[in-house]
């Protein structure tokens, strides 16, 4: 899905020498970004080392020579621990189908408990839904059947629907921002579970079906997606925006609970109609 040696070249070509005071000479240069020797004297290792890391070559980097390089990258903390979980893979890691997932009893409890007036959404590591409330499925989803996530092999897909159904596309006025998200989120996954075969066919999917998708994919950025914004143009009550933000479940740390509220009065009495409305359904 990715290596180590790409992460690392996308992330070179992204530093350019005025942003960390490098002097050129006014040479001309042929890369993007900064070239292996730039970065490995910045990192404090031989050119040949990090010649031999980027291309795959070298059997392995210490702690130490990762935290250098994302200095000298200047990483942040969710970009470097991704860059320490592509070191740790092997050089061609066998991918295997870890099975379906199944949210933990407790998180189902919770979002029982949270009733109709917070919408819900329980995502596995994929982007699965896993569980909705009633609220959470008319907000995002309402197009599809309730019922889907409790069947494995019916349950939506956020990245699929996302970039590859016409009504989930037209439901996000603030796409572009989320869509970046979306691919840095499934990048960040990607260098957690790195033999995930449904994961990588996922990826492959996308990125054959969606220009917009390949596009981002080819950026190399990485990001967790813990808490955000999202305009949407709902097609029952017209223009929401929301808050999202993700609670991280402790029995089972690849699935989130994502729960959205109203970011002003008008998108309040929006979420109240669209609820009422799906009650009286």
């Amino acid at each position: 899905m990715e290596s180590l040696g790409v992460y690392l070249k996308s992330r070179r070509d992204r530093v350019t020498p005025d942003e960390i005071g490098l002097r050129t000479y006014g040479t001309s240069r042929r890369v993007p970004g900064l070239r292996r020797e730039e970065l490995a004297q910045l990192a404090g290792v031989s050119a040949g080392y990090y010649t031999r890391l980027e291309q795959g070559l070298a059997e392995t980097a210490s702690r130490q020579v990762l935290d250098a390089l994302a200095r000298a990258l200047r990483l942040d903390d969710v970009e470097t621990v991704h860059l320490h979980n592509l070191a740790r893979q092997s050089p061609l890691p066998k991918l295997s189908d870890p099975g379906q997932e199944d949210p933990h009893p407790r998180v189902l409890a919770l979002l029982e408990n949270l009733g109709e007036a917070v919408p819900a959404l329980v995502f596995g590591r994929r982007g699965d839904v896993l569980a909705w409330n009633h609220a959470g499925h008319v907000l995002m989803a309402e197009h599809l059947d309730f019922g889907a996530p409790s069947d494995p092999e019916r349950r939506p897909s956020l990245p699929r629907m996302f970039f590859l159904d016409p009504l989930t596309r037209d439901l996000h006025r603030n796409r572009a921002e989320l869509a970046r998200v979306h691919v840095a989120y499934l990048r960040l996954t990607a260098g957690r579970h790195p033999t995930d075969a449904r994961l990588a066919a996922l990826i492959g999917e996308l990125s054959m079906r969606s220009d917009e998708f390949a596009t981002l994919w080819a950026t190399g950025d990485v990001a967790d997606c813990t808490v955000g914004a999202m305009h949407l143009q709902h097609p029952t009550v017209g223009t929401v925006s929301v808050d999202y933000q993700v609670w991280l479940q402790p029995d089972s740390r690849d699935h989130r609970l994502e729960i959205y509220t109203p970011k002003d009065p008008g998108s309040a009495d929006a979420l109240k109609i669209l609820t009422h409305f799906d009650r009286e359904s």
